[in-house]
């Protein structure tokens, strides 16, 4: 079975989408973790469009299909593919891998075809969702404005060179991780040994700590995130 064949055979649900306020020129997709949808990052997208230079911006937040989830002792959640083991690079639901980045790459596309330039847009998310920004963010058929990932790792490590595509034309794209030094879940080692990696294929990568944080967001993060987002993805001249 192709993977086109297969990823159109998976349920989706349509993305929650926060339609620009005004002038639509930028879009960003953020993907949630594991166990969640869309709306659990809704509070988070309102918060950062209270502002006024997020007028332009297109907010999409993707829900993942249900599936088996082997330390979820099997049983189905929402999940952009099986966690196994969190062990550095050990036993990846590869298929999955590649069928949410196509997911990904898709709707990366129908943005650029309904008029966003790409590098106007921006992919990032949350656990399994910023380990799925970091790697199609990074292999993306296009040159993206940035990548956020939170709390996540870096996926295939061991075969990701090979994922990337002819040019590596997302080498030089700003990439800014979180994470909390107290994760019980995607320990921080991991985090760590992902932004060395990264960053030794060349990457350019902001890994910034949150003290005492478990698995999940704080103010302090997403403050830093919205000010990434402002950065890359500035208010165009009228």
């Amino acid at each position: 079975m192709s993977a086109a064949s297969s990823t159109s055979s998976i349920r989706r649900m349509a993305p929650l989408v926060f339609p620009a306020v005004g002038r639509h020129t930028a879009t960003v997709i953020f993907i949630h973790g594991l166990g969640d949808t869309g709306h659990g990052w809704s509070d988070a997208v309102e918060m950062w469009r209270k502002r006024q230079p997020m007028n332009e911006i297109k907010f999409i937040l993707p829900h993942a299909p249900h599936i088996p989830i082997t330390m979820n002792a099997g049983f189905q959640m929402p999940g952009w593919f099986d966690i196994k083991s969190l062990s550095k690079g050990e036993n990846e639901d590869e298929p999955r891998i590649l069928q949410s980045r196509e997911y990904f790459h898709g709707l990366i596309q129908q943005e650029i075809k309904d008029g966003i330039s790409a590098d106007r847009i921006i992919l990032g998310g949350f656990s399994q969702g910023g380990a799925m920004s970091i790697f199609a963010g990074l292999t993306a058929p296009v040159k993206i404005g940035g990548i956020v990932g939170l709390s996540s790792w870096l996926l295939l490590n061991q075969k990701f060179k090979e994922c990337v595509p002819e040019g590596d034309i997302n080498k030089d794209t700003p990439i800014f991780m979180g994470h909390g030094d107290r994760d019980p879940l995607v320990l921080y080692d991991l985090a760590q040994d992902s932004e060395k990696a990264l960053k030794s294929m060349g990457y350019g990568v902001t890994f910034k700590t949150y003290r005492g944080m478990q698995h999940s967001a704080c103010l302090e993060e997403l403050n830093d995130v919205e000010a990434f987002l402002k950065e890359r993805l500035p208010q165009k001249e009228n």
